[in-house]
């Protein structure tokens, strides 16, 4: 399943591509991907 994620250049919530779990520095775990449509990189932290 494709996640949905905020991109800050394209300005509206957009699908990710190339998604992979990584655990932020705060132990916080979260998807790191690119755009579909731009290309630029994108997070969202997951509950």
């Amino acid at each position: 399943m494709a996640e949905i994620a905020y991109c800050v250049k394209c300005k509206s919530k957009k699908e990710m591509k190339d998604t992979e779990k990584v655990t932020m520095k705060n132990g916080r775990q979260a998807m790191k991907g690119k755009c579909v449509t731009c290309g630029t990189g994108m997070y969202k932290i997951m509950k």
